[in-house]
């Protein structure tokens, strides 16, 4: 039986207060299987609240098991947060920790002072896509339906993922993090904003972009994943680190560096690949690609609307993953803007995010500073921030899974005064 714990905090350092309650939880007996990444939300406030009370939660959801009773959990809970400096006060008032039973089993229960699930979990954003990002085909007590169904046509919080690119000759960045102790202090500060995965890749698969050997790709890897594995060291609140590489060779030696996330742009098409990632416990991101390195004269065809070519291909997809024993709970879609999609094309795509998303899987854009912008934009790719910040509020508005992008700190701040002012 996995019980779900919610946590938040709008008071004080407030990762350092989930990190220590997740610790204060083990130690008390909760055999921790899966942390959320942190998401953060506006206060929810009652009508004429204290303008002081208006300061953004960070959240997250912590699945595992113990053998409390759900009486015996509610006691550990009060303990820890009484520990962390909570006292009593009006409902909503600012909180240093709030720790909820969101779910235990299949459990419904009803008494005084505990009722579980938690009331009204389907209808929190901040409750809804943490559980979407460990546990999407849960389903929901006394609702019914799957955590991902819920998901389904609500504007459910972003996931900023942070590109790292470790290659001299990417479109945007080549070059950028030949500077080691500039890559550390870029990770760093990451780490300090609370980015919520940072991807990191090591081939270029620009237009023209040549082929390197394997072992360039991991000599170019092994130095990053071995800072990051440094860095995040003993932290159970931190970023998903990410690998993106076609090679299963590559992947597979990321996975004994410890990552999370596992990025193929290639839609898992070599059967080996599709083997490690069977094999694995990563999530996965497919991106749908005409070719790989990009080659600008190759598109998707126009005779057909873009987005029901690539549900088309997702479907295909999904039966073939099926098929091998790959979770699709575990799956990711990325439509692969910039890879054979014209201008016309991939703000097509951008606008159904929710049409992608009715295939059943969450969804990942790779948007930021691309070719496509050449049609409103005279910037070079360098230079094309901005109009990237756009989009992302854009696709955020729709509510798409995970924005990929280069800056992903200005991103957070755009969306968390956006969020401010219309309530998110």
């Amino acid at each position: 039986m996995t019980i779900y714990l919610g946590l938040g905090s709008n008071q004080g350092e407030r990762v350092d207060r989930l990190e220590q309650a997740v610790v204060r939880l083990q130690s008390a007996g909760f055999g921790v299987t899966r942390i959320s990444p942190v998401v953060e939300s506006p206060a929810m406030l009652p009508p004429g609240a204290d303008p002081s009370w208006d300061r953004p939660y960070l959240n997250i959801v912590v699945a595992g098991k113990a053998r409390w009773t759900p009486r015996q959990a509610l006691d550990v809970i009060k303990s820890i947060e009484r520990d962390a400096g909570r006292e009593p006060g009006p409902r909503w008032s600012p909180r240093p920790l709030d720790i909820d039973i969101l779910i235990w089993g299949d459990e419904r229960i009803q008494e005084p002072g505990l009722v579980i699930p938690h009331p009204g979990i389907e209808n929190r954003d901040f409750v809804i896509t943490p559980l979407l990002h460990i546990a999407p085909g849960l389903v929901l007590p006394g609702v019914g339906r799957t955590v991902f169904d819920l998901s389904l046509g609500r504007r459910n919080i972003p996931l900023w993922m942070g590109i790292l690119n470790i290659t001299p000759d990417s479109f945007s960045d080549g070059g950028s993090w030949e500077d080691r102790d500039r890559l550390a202090d870029w990770i760093d500060r990451m780490i300090a904003e609370n980015v919520q995965i940072i991807d990191v890749g090591a081939e270029s698969t620009r237009p023209n972009a040549r082929e390197i050997p394997l072992e360039e790709e991991w000599r170019r890897l092994q130095p990053v994943l071995d800072l990051l594995k440094e860095r995040l060291a003993g932290r159970r609140v931190r970023p998903l680190v990410s690998l993106d590489s076609r090679h299963p060779e590559i992947i597979a030696r990321g996975l004994v560096h410890d990552i999370d996330l596992i990025n193929d742009v290639t839609g898992l098409d070599d059967p080996a690949m599709a083997a490690v990632v069977r094999d694995s416990n990563c999530d996965v991101v497919a991106m749908h690609a005409m070719t790989v390195p990009v080659n600008p004269a190759v598109l998707l065809p126009d005779t057909e609307s873009a987005v029901v070519q690539l549900l088309r291909w997702i479907e295909e997809k999904k039966s073939a993953w099926d098929r091998m024993g790959i979770n699709l709970g575990r799956m990711i879609f990325d439509p692969g803007i910039g890879f054979g999609k014209s201008s016309v094309q991939a703000c097509e795509l951008m606008s159904h995010v929710q049409e992608l998303r009715g295939a059943g899987l969450r969804v990942l854009i790779g948007h930021s500073r691309k070719s496509f912008m050449a049609a409103f934009s005279d910037r070079p790719a360098r230079q094309r921030d901005l109009e990237t910040l756009g989009i992302s509020l854009a696709l955020a508005d729709q509510g798409t899974d995970i924005l990929r992008v280069h800056h992903p700190m200005i991103h957070q701040r755009a969306y968390r005064a956006w969020c401010h002012v219309t309530g998110r």
